[in-house]
């Protein structure tokens, strides 16, 4: 049992590479959306969007895999809760966001944005990185702008694919400095 909150914070951090792998999933179910709102129709993108965020978190594990991570945390940590609780209070806000499409089309990758913006502020607590707190409130921002600007379905779920692309690839970034400055081995690929 983990009772340290850095130790835990530590133990997020190495288990999913400080959360960076999912943002990429994540970010992939969004482009995903996007091309089919450009090729296909925005309500399927909105199921694929739906349907993409049911595979974040096993592609997500698949991609820390790849990059030599466990994919996992430790038996007994605390954070793990936390973890849940913040994947149920997103899944319990996709009715209202798809709500807000069904009164207003354009409205739903912004509705999106903020759910999920709100999400990666829980996770400046979880991984213990600072840089979780720009990455929530870009996203709230984003979806504002898109919002206000009334921004297509097929703009709406790039723009947000991109920013979570972009923050993806500078948490990964971090994890790799982090781990290198305090001499971490790298992750075998089991449980500690």
């Amino acid at each position: 049992m983990i009772n340290d909150l850095h130790e835990a914070q530590e133990d997020m951090r190495v288990g999913y590479f400080s959360g960076g792998a999912g943002i990429l999933a994540s970010s992939l179910a969004w482009l995903t959306a996007a091309f089919i709102s450009w090729r296909f129709s925005s309500e399927r993108a909105v199921w694929a969007l739906f349907i993409g965020g049911a595979f974040i978190h096993p592609v997500g594990i698949l991609i820390c895999k790849f990059l030599g991570g466990r994919g996992n945390h430790s038996k007994g940590n605390p954070l793990a809760s936390l973890a849940g609780a913040s994947t149920f209070w997103l899944i319990f806000s996709l009715p209202l966001a798809y709500a807000t499409y069904l009164q207003r089309e354009s409205w739903f990758f912004p509705a999106m944005l903020l759910v999920i913006g709100g999400r990666y502020l829980i996770f400046a607590f979880l991984y213990g990185l600072r840089l979780y707190w720009l990455f929530g409130f870009t996203l709230a921002g984003t979806a504002y702008l898109t919002a206000a600007c009334k921004a297509t379905p097929v703009f709406g779920s790039l723009v947000g694919g991109t920013v979570e692309a972009v923050f993806g690839v500078a948490v990964l970034a971090l994890h790799w400095r982090w781990r290198h400055t305090n001499e971490l081995p790298t992750p075998s690929n089991g449980p500690p």
